[in-house]
């Protein structure tokens, strides 16, 4: 039939830790010859303004601060 294609296109996404910066050159190479492309991971905002609001807390309890609360708590849950 004149006109009728049938297009298979197979794209497939990875994600790739690069052990050997060899690699790196390779994959650059590959994307040059338009085989593949490179995306960088995008920024997650919200981490980053996690780890910012943590590195500013001097007065986080430690883990046992942590611990008698909890058990504070139960204590409480218990007696009710």
């Amino acid at each position: 039939m004149p006109g009728l294609f049938i297009v298979n296109l197979i794209m497939a996404t990875l994600k790739i830790n690069v052990v050997n910066p060899k690699a790196m050159k390779l994959l650059h190479d590959l994307a040059e010859l338009n085989l593949i492309t490179i995306q960088e991971n995008a920024d997650n905002g919200f981490q980053r303004i996690l780890k910012k609001l943590r590195s500013n807390n001097s007065d986080t309890p430690d883990l046992e601060e942590i611990t008698k609360q909890v058990e504070i708590v139960r204590k409480r849950r218990h007696e009710k």
